[in-house]
């Protein structure tokens, strides 16, 4: 039987959102720009289910644009926003551990000749307030940092950062990673207080390929593709509407019993950390504080071992973020955590679709590999 704990990397779609995308690609086909019958009902789709994510995320349909990932909403956010505040300087606020669609986009800032100050994350893994308001310039223009962590959890206070930035008085914009955090924490624009914030489907149970950036209305991002008029003119190609329908309905699924689905993930979470401790009492349970992310630690084992091992029982995790290929996880590395306890970590990615089964054969699992490793 198989247990799926690599969710965040990617989920399976969900049977919702499976069938609005069957049913936008084989009923609703128009293009919501033509003015036929089949282009307007295109567009009533393109219409409600903009709606339909917006009211997930708490923002005016109008402030939501659909982008193609989450890493093409981060791109967009960071080298929009310092174009669009770059006369009133050059100096931007980041972190060591967020992703690489932020960390390569800052890269690019830099060959623009833009500063970029790099934070460093505290012992649990998140950023803290203080950090940034002490980090914070005259010429400060953008603070960009992730809600939750994909690799550790790691949950940044964005709406304590936001508050801070407010109460000092810069007029540095604020972006927010929130792709890990969107339907698995309860939040919303705007009690996050975020003037950007990406979002993601494929993490939510809906299909790859399609995303979402927030823009805080009043703030006018120059088009990150050139095109046509779609998008209110923001971002230009054919919208991908069955992906686009499959994403509402997902927000929509998540939606029903959210706050039961949180408590579910956290309580399963526990459950590993609890039976992995009492069997493997050398474990490391890495930061945390996300119900749905957990990074664990056999020190003395590697990750490609333990994972090999557990996907012989078609228990599937991962090795710290799913887009990373080789090398030690740059995120554990600025916790400053042991070499040896980096090399043996390994991500448990929960989902509302997570059984305590899935957790017994990740523990079982993980003990089999220990004793048989022991023994060589």
């Amino acid at each position: 039987m198989e247990h799926y704990l690599d969710n965040s990397a990617t989920t399976k779609v969900c049977p919702e959102a499976a069938e609005a995308a069957l049913k936008a690609m084989t009923e609703t086909y128009g293009n919501p720009s033509s003015t036929h019958t089949k282009g307007r009902e295109a567009k009533r789709l393109l219409d409600e289910s903009r709606k339909q994510v917006a009211g997930a995320l708490g923002c005016m349909p109008q402030e939501l644009v659909f982008t193609s990932c989450g890493s093409e909403s981060d791109n967009w956010a960071i080298l929009g926003a310092a174009e669009l505040m770059h006369r009133r300087g050059r100096h931007v606020i980041s972190s060591v551990t967020e992703h690489d669609a932020v960390l390569k986009s800052l890269d690019e800032l830099e060959r623009r000749g833009f500063e970029v100050t790099r934070l460093r994350p505290d012992e649990t893994g998140a950023v803290p307030v203080q950090s940034v308001l002490e980090a914070l310039r005259e010429d400060t223009i953008l603070v960009s940092l992730m809600l939750v962590n994909n690799e550790t959890g790691a949950v940044t206070d964005i709406a304590a950062i936001a508050r801070a930035m407010k109460k000092a008085a810069s007029r540095a914009l604020l972006h927010t990673d929130a792709v890990q955090a969107f339907m698995k924490l309860p939040f919303t624009a705007k009690t996050l207080g975020a003037d950007l914030i990406s979002i993601s489907g494929h993490k939510i149970h809906a299909p790859k390929g399609i995303g979402a950036l927030y823009i805080r209305d009043g703030i006018k991002l120059k088009p990150y593709i050139l095109g046509g008029s779609q998008e209110a003119g923001r971002r230009a190609g054919t919208e991908a509407m069955p992906q686009i329908a499959a994403f509402a309905a997902a927000c929509r699924a998540a939606r029903k019993g959210m706050d039961e689905n949180i408590r579910r993930m956290s309580s399963l979470r526990q459950l590993a950390i609890d039976e992995l401790k009492k069997d493997i009492p050398e474990l490391v349970a890495i930061g945390g504080g996300a119900p749905h992310i957990l990074s664990i630690s056999m020190p003395g084992w590697r990750s490609e071992v333990l994972m090999n091992c557990l996907e012989a029982g078609e228990v599937y995790v991962s090795k710290s973020s799913a887009c990373k290929k080789g090398g030690r996880s740059h995120v554990l590395e600025a916790m400053g955590l042991n070499p040896r306890v980096i090399d043996g970590a390994i991500r448990i990615g929960l989902s509302r679709f997570n059984t305590e089964e899935d957790i017994r054969a990740l523990c079982e699992g993980l003990k089999e590999a220990r004793a048989h490793l022991a023994h060589g």
